[in-house]
């Protein structure tokens, strides 16, 4: 499927990135691939990468709720899910609630993430999915598909899945879903994507028929809200 760009990754909000940084590779192994200062960037263990951005008015999330919701989140899979829980606790995280198979953390910075069994995956965490609060899953689902050129592969009450290239993305179906209103603090994004596009101007032409919002700010790249308002930047690779 051919989609208007390529994911490259999802970057979390974060006042100390530097201290998110020395959880993650404390806890999954993660190394630093690029460190600009305001922007650093971890490789996951199965060729991902996961971005921090300093923000220094950032306001964590309280989940479960809605008054200030995670909006986007991680889940990791591991052979060993209670044993690395206990790892990231020792490390600065929160627990926040068990599930079937997975449990849910906060890591230093207040971003909830779920550590899902995965048997025979071995003692390192990779990365399953990045997931997404949506008011209509299978709506989100739809666009992304479109705009990263990944194919869905599965709708459900609890939400929608896309894949290709080697990522997933899932799409989690929240009631009375709040949206990021970027750029206001008071009801901040979380979190982004990042979407590698040849064509600027050809790119931006088709999210906005397809339901984007162009947003403010931006220099290199262009900044828009999705149909559910989260955030994400087109963006030209690296020369």
């Amino acid at each position: 499927m051919t989609g208007i760009g390529r994911l490259e990754l999802a970057a979390f909000d974060a006042a100390d990135i530097e201290r998110l940084v020395e959880f993650y590779t404390a806890l999954a192994g993660w190394e630093t691939v690029r460190d600009e200062g305001e922007w650093i960037t971890l490789r996951v263990g199965d060729g991902q990468e996961v971005a921090f951005q300093r923000a220094p008015d950032h306001i964590p999330p309280r989940w479960p709720g809605q008054e200030l919701p995670q909006q986007v989140h991680l889940d990791l899979t591991v052979d060993g899910h209670e044993a690395a829980a206990r790892r990231a606790v020792e490390l600065g995280a929160t627990r926040l609630a068990d599930g079937p198979s997975w449990i849910t953390l906060a890591d230093p910075a207040g971003h909830p993430f779920d550590l899902c069994q995965r048997d025979g995956a071995g003692p390192g965490i990779g990365l399953f999915a990045v997931t997404i609060d949506a008011p209509d899953a299978s709506g989100l689902a739809r666009f992304h598909a479109e705009l990263l050129g990944m194919e869905l592969t599965y709708e459900g009450p609890e939400g929608a899945f896309i894949t290709g290239g080697g990522k997933n993305v899932m799409f989690q179906q929240v009631a009375e879903y709040t949206p990021p209103r970027w750029p206001d603090p008071a009801a901040p994004q979380q979190a982004h994507l990042d979407v590698l596009v040849e064509d600027l101007d050809a790119a931006e032409r088709r999210v906005l028929e397809l339901g984007a919002a162009r947003l403010e700010g931006g220099e290199s790249s262009r900044v828009f809200a999705d149909p559910a308002g989260h955030p994400f930047c087109l963006t030209r690779p690296a020369a």
